[in-house]
């Protein structure tokens, strides 16, 4: 007899609705993946490396090489200095490097802090732990922090907050100010954070992306987590990283070693290689991104979907309460899926408990141009 650790977790959304689309032949635009490749010379660089011999282990913490270019790319990006050595580790995939974090410093009884809509990795983590997550449902229009409810979830128990910015699935970004009054509320506690900052150059209109990195007071008590996957179009290769004090770091790398040891040895070679010669690819992805938002949304103009631009992420989200208000968006997701032809990801199930009423479901729009123009077609014809 098998008594489950986690008896709530069945099979993710995001695997259901893949497979949904494979089955009935539709567009797939809700998992978050793009359907082009990354750039042609970081892909040769790993044929290069594999061909070069550099297929064993590489150090526990990350290819030296890789550590010293994610910290010249902080400084770029953020005017802050990390050290390679001490506060960045290398990990296959963002999501570990959040259950790694969660893991090494939540105990049994602790308290968790989440905002929802949740990305659905943090909860599991948090329960393996011996924790448990308390969670704080964020604005229903612009999906920013109530500060009160987050306040009077706070108890002598809170153990950690995990922030997401930009956020996943509304695309809302937190603002300086936003994370000084986190800072002030917690100033005088024993609380840590994650932030999750996977889209981190994935931010539009102008807009500078606020890193807890950044935030002096905040990231003395912070991991930050980001992704190689989103910024460099190779979701499968599964490769991220967390920047974390050097007290912090230690106790993370003290589980990482033991759930993987390391990352991919050749995939860290080529991405080192290709941010030493591609510096300027961080700064051209907003642009990049937002010419796809502004394509998708403008072809979904004619649509009896409403939605506003996102400000971050390569989702947008899309309201259908003038199409089938009758639907909740579960059985509106799989509808358009089999009906429609288009794959999307019902918004609910980021909640632990759903806003009564929401018609809301996420679209993908990292995609090509005419994978977009095709998607938009079907649904403006909804």
């Amino acid at each position: 007899m098998i008594t489950s650790k986690l008896p709530n977790v069945g099979i993710t959304i995001f695997t259901q609705m893949s497979q949904l689309a494979a089955q009935t032949g539709a567009i797939n635009l809700s998992q978050g993946f793009p359907d082009f490749d990354g750039p042609q010379s970081l892909r040769d660089a790993v044929g290069r490396h594999i061909a070069s011999g550099h297929n064993q282990y590489s150090p526990m913490t990350g290819l030296p090489a890789l550590r010293q270019q994610i910290a010249a790319k902080i400084a770029r990006s953020y005017g802050v200095n990390v050290d390679a050595d001490h506060e960045v580790t290398v990990t296959p995939g963002a999501t570990q490097a959040i259950f790694c974090a969660i893991q090494a410093v939540i105990h049994s009884g602790d308290e968790v802090i989440v905002f929802d809509p949740a990305y659905d990795s943090y909860e599991p983590a948090v329960e393996l732990a011996g924790g448990r997550c308390v969670h704080v449902q964020l604005g229903l229009q612009d999906f920013s922090i109530d500060f009160d409810q987050l306040s009077a979830a706070l108890t002598p128990r809170t153990r950690m907050i995990i922030l997401n910015t930009p956020h996943n699935p509304s695309g809302a970004l937190i603002s300086r100010a936003e994370l000084d009054q986190l800072a002030a509320l917690i100033r005088d506690r024993d609380i840590y954070v994650i932030s999750d900052e996977v889209y981190e150059h994935l931010v539009f209109d102008g807009v500078a992306h606020v890193s807890v990195l950044a935030h002096e007071e905040l990231y003395q008590r912070a991991f930050v987590v980001s992704s190689f996957g989103k910024t460099y179009h190779v979701t499968g290769w599964k490769t991220g990283y967390v920047v974390a004090p050097p007290a912090l770091t230690a106790e993370l790398r003290k589980v990482h070693q033991y759930v993987s040891f390391c990352g991919v040895t050749p995939l860290q070679y080529a991405l080192a290689d290709y941010m030493a010669e591609h510096p300027e690819h961080v700064e051209e992805l907003p642009g990049f991104y937002q010419a796809k938002r502004d394509l998708f949304c403008d072809l979904l103009a004619p649509s009896r979907f409403s939605f506003t631009r996102v400000a971050g992420t390569y989702f947008q989200l899309v309201d259908y309460s003038q199409i089938r208000p009758d639907l909740n968006d579960v059985d509106m997701a799989m509808w358009m899926t089999r009906e429609h032809g288009v794959a999307s990801i019902p918004v609910s199930v980021f909640y632990q408990n759903p806003p009564q009423g929401q018609r809301l479901v996420r679209l993908c729009f990292a995609k090509r141009e005419e994978t977009l123009r095709e998607a938009a077609a079907k649904l403006c014809v909804i």
